[in-house]
């Protein structure tokens, strides 16, 4: 009998990616066991639609997509006047009874399968009660790192022996000693989500759901976040902790009819330069700066006389609240005059772009990242050190460890807090002289970044194959599965 499991994505290009390539290594490594992933579609982002037709495309056949039905236009413009963070949690939460009938019709056809739970992602925590319903176990995945989920266990564990809540520090250089890392956190660099009352109840309440899960799939390596890991699996309660990372897209998307530059083009210009010469500035799929932050940038590349690849993408319009980053028609409407012409012999500026490709090409030496942890993870796995520069969520610790806890990246930026859903046009401005000392840094021929960087590589490649670290601890997991039939 076929082992089946129900998994539930949070709609997002980043929770989507490593979920799914999740589904597809499991069923890989167990012919037994069957996925239906069940997809929830955001009205205003026909990206996302889009970028997920597109990973249905090379799914194996024990990998199944369901839509679930939208929501009614009532009730989405009603959830859609509320903050991001809200918005979020209710319109998953509003997604309960569709995933119920849906789940429910997928259990009366399989007449030779067994359901065995359900893989939510983080965000996702309200399905728990749909699988309680069904008396199925729930698996959390979780899209960060296993240091950020340290951190929300902590932040709670440090406010109950404190007696006193951390948004109060939020204005000092107040640090704090937590167990997942080996060096004090300055309050600054925490999400800015924790560092409100409300956003402080939110991490209670998520902490709280989390632990109602039977275990939680990180998608790390053990020696990559071994302090991290060492407190989640040691305080002999539940939830069980597998890291069965990395978890990597290896396979582009292609390019899509509204790019600017194919992949091939990309490729072709990468193929022309030096061994290690090209630094590549990217900033995730959310990520974008006003014009004056643009030209900051611009002016860093040229003062640095570095080649290099740059995605820049347009920000949000002031009128379309949940718009996302779109491609710009003419990048000259944003960069200083004549930077395109000053620089078409060592720059290239692109709006989409294959990003593990780019970053396994032999000519690329350096990246600029937001950090988001699919980045951090391509990045490591390609063995490309990193200059920080995150903006929200978890990427400010994503920076930390980087920077701090590893030594496998410098710092442009490590405390920048930017509201990718409000007027950018205010978020503090980083000067063109501290962008070109960051790139300079990691450019340098002999980087003692690049060394460390180079056996990251090599440890997170190899717990992957048989005998590795998270080739066992997903063994684990596919036997936990199995145990519940």
């Amino acid at each position: 009998m076929r082992r089946e499991l129900i998994f539930i994505p949070a709609p997002g290009v980043g929770h989507l990616v490593s979920i799914i390539e999740f589904a597809k290594l499991l069923v890989s490594r167990d012919e037994d066991i069957s996925v239906n992933i069940l997809l929830m579609d955001l009205p205003f982002d026909s990206d996302l639609a889009a970028f997920t037709r597109t990973l249905k495309k090379d799914a194996p056949q024990s990998v199944v997509f369901i839509d679930i039905p939208a929501l009614d236009e009532i009730t989405m413009t009603e959830i859609m006047s509320m903050p991001w963070m809200s918005f979020l949690a209710s319109f998953i939460d509003k997604q309960q009874s569709q995933v119920r009938n849906v789940v429910a019709t997928i259990m009366e056809q399989s007449k030779t399968s067994k359901q065995c739970g359900f893989v939510i992602d983080l965000f996702c925590t309200s399905m728990i009660d749909v699988a309680n319903e069904f008396g199925v176990p729930t698996y959390t995945f979780f899209t960060a790192s296993a240091a950020f989920l340290s951190l929300m266990s902590n932040i709670e564990n440090w406010k109950d022996d404190e007696r006193q809540e951390i948004y109060e520090h939020k204005d000092s250089e107040f640090k704090i000693a937590l167990s997942g890392f080996s060096n004090q956190v300055p309050v600054q660099i925490l999400p800015s989500m924790m560092l409100t009352k409300e956003g402080s109840a939110h991490n209670k309440a998520k902490v709280r759901r989390l632990k109602e899960s039977k275990a939680i799939l990180v998608n790390t390596v053990r020696e990559l976040e071994a302090p991290a890991i060492k407190f989640l699996a040691g305080d002999g309660e539940p939830p069980v902790i597998y890291h069965v990372g990395p978890i990597i897209k290896f396979k582009s998307r292609g390019t899509t009819t509204k790019d600017k530059i194919s992949e091939e083009a990309i490729i072709n210009w990468l193929d022309n330069q030096p061994p290690l010469s090209v630094v590549y500035l990217c900033f995730g799929s959310v990520g974008s700066f006003h014009v004056e932050q643009v030209k900051e940038i611009a002016q860093a590349l040229e003062l640095s006389g570095q080649r290099f690849l740059w995605s820049l993408r347009r920000p949000s319009q002031e009128q379309k609240k949940w718009e996302f980053p779109k491609v710009y028609e003419d990048f000259n409407e944003v960069l200083p005059e004549g930077f395109l012409d000053r620089t078409s012999g060592i720059g290239k500026v692109i709006g989409w772009t294959p990003q593990v490709t780019i970053l396994s090409h032999p000519s690329v030496g350096g990246f600029v990242s937001h950090c988001g942890w699919n980045s951090t993870l391509e990045s490591i796995w390609c063995g490309v050190p990193i200059a920080t520069w995150p903006m929200f969520a978890d990427q400010q610790i994503n920076a930390f460890q980087l920077v701090v806890e590893l030594g496998i990246a410098t710092e442009i930026k490590m405390d920048s807090q930017v509201d990718i859903f409000a007027n950018i046009e205010s978020t503090p401005v980083v000067r063109a002289e501290e962008i070109e000392r960051g790139i300079r840094y990691l450019m340098g021929e002999e980087s003692e970044l690049r060394k460390k960087m180079k056996e990251m590589k090599d440890t997170c490649r190899n717990a992957t194959v048989q005998g590795g670290s998270s080739y066992a601890s997903l063994a684990q997991f596919i036997r936990d599965v199995k145990g519940n039939i």
